[in-house]
């Protein structure tokens, strides 16, 4: 099972997709007040690991370009095993014409097996100006630059109730250390300081990433993603480390270690923002806004905001990305308006439709941060943008799956292992070399 990192239903806990049952279509095409209607009658299928209202607002885009081109559009969510079921479907000769993929090592797989066609001259020129080069970099493969990046994830930012910082009389810390200081200051005021959704093994490993990059640095960080330096280097062990402190410390994780294990993503957001409130911060990616918006009703900026993943020790505050690009297949019958669609995307104007809507990210640069609909997204936003080549993308998104995208294997199920028993790190480091040096075959 490949993870969603970037991406998250409305009603999370119901992920059970009828892959070849849920499209939907954009409708007739327009035939006034846009475009040129150039492709008018032809129908370009779009599959994505999107539901709910994620697709929901993602159809909002397609019917836009399908008022300014004439061209319908059929979504497929695909769930989180994309590259099996786009593999499946090229293998059964109905291979959709554009996919939406949720992480840089399935992107690279597409590209290895001749899947992909590279984007044609004008999405190439359009891409280099409305993106920063790391974009294009993690889009590209062997320097061909085959994905689009249209949505993204700010995996950087450290969620909490403002009330319950409040009533500790704490305010959102600057660095790492104060962080867990303040933590501890937030439990002795009665509430638990972090929710920790160590049932998902993928949050764990962006707990560790955002240490990572900031305690070790952008070049290390790079390094080990590829893995052309070893999971026992003494950089991942004081990375361990340092994750392993707040893992331990009972004050600090809502219901302990072993409670933690049994919470899930969604579950971690209702202990800080749902009806019963059990601890003040949850650490995840932008989406949480979402969850604690749609799912509990709250207000974002008032009931619910958000700092930055602050700095650990002398290192700079990390800023990690994750983020679903748009590729284009070979074998799907409309190549040429599937291209056409990732032309569209690549401007700002698809851009704003779904910022708009909300629940969404876009790095593209050109695109006014007034389109987003509330201030904490636009600074979430902002501050993605701001990043500029110093973001880094997800490392386990980097990785093959069978090390950083696998549910109870790998990375996943190695950092579980370290949260129920965080005392030796050394040995944490040595599982995870042995994990990846099979998956990279190195």
């Amino acid at each position: 099972m490949m993870r969603r990192r970037t991406t998250l239903l409305t009603g999370c806990t119901a992920l059970v997709l009828a892959v070849g049952a849920t499209a939907c279509g954009s409708g007739d095409p327009v035939t006034a007040g846009g475009g040129d209607q150039a492709l008018s009658g032809q129908t370009v299928t779009v599959a994505g690991v999107w539901s709910g209202s994620e697709q929901k607002n993602f159809q909002k885009v397609l019917d836009a370009f399908t008022e300014k081109t004439g061209a319908k559009t059929q979504f497929v969510s695909t769930g989180d095993n994309v590259s099996t079921v786009v593999g499946s479907k090229i293998e059964g000769g109905n291979a959709p014409d554009v996919v939406m993929v949720p992480q840089v090592g399935v992107l690279k797989q597409f590209a290895e097996k001749g899947w992909l066609k590279p984007l044609d001259k004008k999405v190439r020129s359009t891409v280099g100006t409305n993106f920063a080069q790391v974009w294009q970099d993690y889009g590209s493969v062997d320097g061909t630059l085959y994905g689009l990046y249209f949505k993204a994830a700010h995996k950087s930012t450290v969620w909490y109730s403002p009330e319950a910082l409040e009533q500790a009389g704490v305010t959102p810390p600057k660095t790492y250390d104060a962080m867990l200081k303040d933590g501890r200051t937030i439990s002795d005021s009665g509430l638990a300081a972090f929710s920790v959704a160590g049932q998902d093994g993928w949050t764990l490993t962006d707990w560790f990433e955002n240490v990572y990059l900031s305690q070790a640095g952008p070049e290390k960080y790079d390094a080990l993603a590829a893995h052309e330096i070893k999971w026992t280097d003494p950089t991942v062990v004081e990375a361990l480390t340092t994750l392993g402190k707040l893992f331990k410390d009972e004050q600090l994780v809502a219901g302990g270690r072993k409670e933690a294990l049994n919470t899930d993503f969604p579950g971690s957001v209702e202990k800080v923002f749902g009806p019963k409130a059990e601890a003040a911060m949850v650490y995840e990616g932008d989406f949480v806004a979402g969850v604690a918006k749609d799912q509990f009703g709250k207000t974002i900026g008032t009931d619910a905001n958000f700092f930055p993943f602050p700095p650990v020790g002398s290192g700079k505050a990390p800023v990690v990305s994750g983020g679903d690009a748009a590729v284009v297949l070979k074998d799907g019958k409309n190549a040429k308006a599937g291209m056409a669609l990732l032309e569209y995307l690549a401007t700002p104007e698809a851009a704003a439709v779904w910022a708009e809507a909300g629940g969404f990210l876009s790095p593209n640069k050109e695109l006014d941060l007034a389109s987003y609909g509330d201030d904490v997204t636009r600074a979430t936003a902002e501050s993605l943008i701001a990043a500029g080549d110093s973001v880094r993308f997800d490392m386990s998104d980097q990785a093959p799956a069978a090390f950083g995208g696998t549910k109870g294997a790998g990375e996943w199920k190695i950092l579980q292992d370290f949260l129920r028993d965080p005392s030796d790190p050394e040995k944490t480091a040595a599982e995870l070399e042995d994990a990846a040096a099979k998956a990279y075959g190195n």
